[in-house]
């Protein structure tokens, strides 16, 4: 018996309890992307009107949660390895939700950047960067991909849910009250589905914690000798800011297109749904495909789309067709980045590996909205913004074609006893297996 085959009770086995996380993540990042991270680029103009400043002032506080995102980044990684996910990713649900209602009562442009930093810690311990290594840590090679796929497939649904409906409440309710109904929501489902499910794999709790701590430094200290990861590094921070800045910017550029706003968080909501389309295409070309040329394919599909869109955005269609290209690559960094880590540096300090990596694009992220709304105000328009997402997107294929080439500095890729053993004799000692089938497995 494969002990990591999808949820099954047929024969009264029980289910393996790591698709259960799948499944609570897959529910609990939906909402969480939703309300801590993409309402704000529907919520962006009505703030700053309300608040009687810059649409420029208040991205800089999105900056500033980002930058809080980036500094939490490696000791949450370093935190997920040696004790698991459930305090830390409840403690950040928690968080998200205080931060969005002190959001609601923002009154001046200093609250909102102290209240968006504690968003930024909230964003590091309760979103992809803490669910991924969770994910990684129960799953062998041969089932990590598609528990990975699971999540973020339905959380690719969070743009595209969150955006129109932050719009809608903000038509008839306003920005405040809807970031109360919002915080409501995130509360409620994510903090209890936290606490109740989310725990370390069985394996995780045996065996010597100086030793694991100490093989787990090693591994990190081998990976960033590594060339290859930096190489990594540069694609995924370039994409990074690509995608952040079409997200904040995307839909003030179509309003200034001339499009209504409900329009434009419509479409903008559509990448969500393309970002889906695009890791399932991920998935089945990998199969045929070396991954890392699929993802440079996709990437330069995206700056095409980037240098296209002053083109095409003068229409409903041409919007819509442009937004759809470029939405193609917008989820697939979620899918391949743990692949690339993990089959090269193992699992045993992903966290660590992956939360260096976090960093540096996480700092993207923070940076790259706020330089495009500088820009945008030094200009008065946005013919240079686009052109610089393109730009972004091309660094990106350098970047993922350079990691294929460039040779490794020696690091290996550790050996990683968990894929070899995993739901073995720990997860058996566990009880996961019950009756004839558990009898069998022992014997």
């Amino acid at each position: 018996m494969n002990l990591t085959d999808p949820p099954t009770t047929a024969g009264g086995r029980r289910v393996f309890h790591g698709w259960w996380i799948v499944a609570t993540f897959a529910v609990t990042q939906t909402i969480g992307y939703g309300t801590l991270y993409y309402a704000f680029a529907v919520l962006l103009h009505p703030i700053a009107a309300d608040l009687h400043t810059t649409p420029a002032a208040v991205t800089g506080a999105f900056t500033t949660a980002i930058l809080a995102q980036a500094a939490a980044a490696i000791p949450v990684g370093r935190w997920l390895d040696r004790h698991g996910g459930r305090a830390l990713m409840t403690t950040g649900a928690l968080l998200g939700a205080a931060m969005l209602i002190a959001w609601a009562h923002a009154r001046t442009v200093g609250q909102l950047y102290l209240i968006f930093a504690g968003l930024g810690v909230a964003m590091a311990m309760a979103l992809y960067e803490a669910a991924t290594p969770v994910l990684v840590s129960w799953f062998d090679t041969g089932r990590r991909a598609k528990a990975i796929l699971g999540m973020i497939v339905v959380a690719g649904f969070a743009s595209t849910i969150f955006m129109p409906l932050t719009g809608r409440l903000t038509e008839h309710h306003g920005w405040r009250a809807t970031l109360l109904v919002l915080a409501g929501l995130y509360a409620s489902v994510a903090v209890p589905l936290h606490v109740l499910v989310v725990r370390r794999p069985p394996e995780a709790v045996c065996g010597s914690r100086r030793a694991s701590t100490l093989h787990r430094r090693s591994q990190i200290r081998a990976a960033i000798r590594d060339r290859r990861f930096w190489c990594i590094v540069a694609a995924f921070t370039a994409h990074a800011a690509a995608m952040t800045t079409m997200t904040v910017h995307l839909v003030g550029y179509l309003v200034s297109r001339g499009h209504p706003a409900t329009f434009a968080a419509t479409v903008a909501g559509l990448l969500g749904i393309l970002s889906v389309t695009g890791r399932l295409l991920l998935t089945a070309a990998a199969r045929r495909v070396r991954l890392h040329r699929i993802v440079a394919a996709i990437f330069a599909v995206q700056a095409l789309a980037s240098f296209g869109l002053p083109q095409l955005a003068g229409t409903r269609t041409g919007a819509v067709l442009a937004v759809t290209c470029f939405g193609i690559g917008f989820g697939i960094a979620g899918l391949a980045t743990p692949q690339l880590l993990a089959d090269r540096y193992g699992t045993g300090a992903y966290a660590g590996i992956a939360g260096t990596l976090a960093a540096f694009v996480t700092l993207a992220k923070a940076g790259a909205p706020l330089a495009a709304a500088f820009l945008l105000t030094a200009t008065g328009d946005y013919r240079l913004v686009l052109p610089v997402i393109g730009g972004a997107s091309l660094v990106a294929v350098a970047g993922i074609l350079a990691r294929a080439d460039t040779p490794t500095s020696g690091a290996r890729r550790p050996i990683d006893a968990a894929d070899r053993e995993r739901h073995a004799s720990d997860w058996l000692a566990s009880g996961s297996l019950t009756g004839a089938e558990g009898g069998r497995a022992r014997e």
